[in-house]
């Protein structure tokens, strides 16, 4: 990397090269610190140089390092207001989390629910506040009936739901169409089971 920053943040372990490269070409002092992602969950990083390396695999613990030839320091952990201090820009940054929608369908059908119907404008209201240019839909199924025919009808819905949200002003290529038919249950059963919460679309806005 060219200019060196005083101090590196990791987000679960996915700014885990950057902040190795930071540490790697830099002299001066590097914080890295772990943080939960937007889902809440904790990866883990290695943070190492020429003098040594620790492992982080808690969230809001930092490491220190003073340069190549200080090994890093053990991890401390950091309170929410000094990575709030430390790390804003970083923060401010970061990307949204994913808003995630599940709509519910009647059973053998492409219909959606009634209670669904009524979160379809809050699709669109999210898709437009943020300018999405990335929107998933995907159909699912309860496990009633053949692979090949809960594959057909996941795929009806996912593409009712895409077809709804094109005739309400989102672009057809913005919309990344997928099917589970009954493969990826929400609610884990057996088959031939009805479980109405299987029975759906979920709508991932990024």
């Amino acid at each position: 990397m060219g200019r060196c920053s005083p101090y590196a943040f990791a987000i679960g372990s996915l700014l885990l090269l950057s902040a190795v490269m930071l540490i790697s070409g830099c002299s001066r002092k590097t914080v890295v610190v772990l943080v939960s992602d937007p889902d809440g969950k904790t990866g883990a990083v290695t943070v190492s140089n020429d003098a040594g390396r620790v492992d982080i695999d808690t969230a809001d613990r930092a490491t220190t390092v003073s340069g190549r030839q200080s090994a890093p320091k053990a991890p401390a952990p950091m309170t929410k207001e000094e990575i709030d201090a430390l790390f804003s820009g970083a923060l401010a940054a970061q990307p949204k989390p994913p808003v995630h929608f599940i709509l519910y369908f009647v059973m053998n059908s492409n219909e959606l629910r009634p209670e669904s119907l009524q979160s379809l404008p809050a699709i669109l209201q999210t898709i437009k506040e943020r300018d999405s240019v990335d929107v998933s839909v995907v159909g699912h199924t309860d496990t009633v009936g053949s692979d090949e025919y809960n594959y057909k009808l996941s795929s009806e819905r996912a593409e009712a739901v895409a077809t709804y949200l094109v005739g309400h002003g989102v672009e057809r290529e913005h919309i990344r169409v997928s099917s589970h038919g009954k493969r990826n249950p929400l609610i884990p059963t057996g088959d031939n089971v009805d479980e109405p919460r299987n029975r759906r679309v979920e709508v991932i806005v990024r």
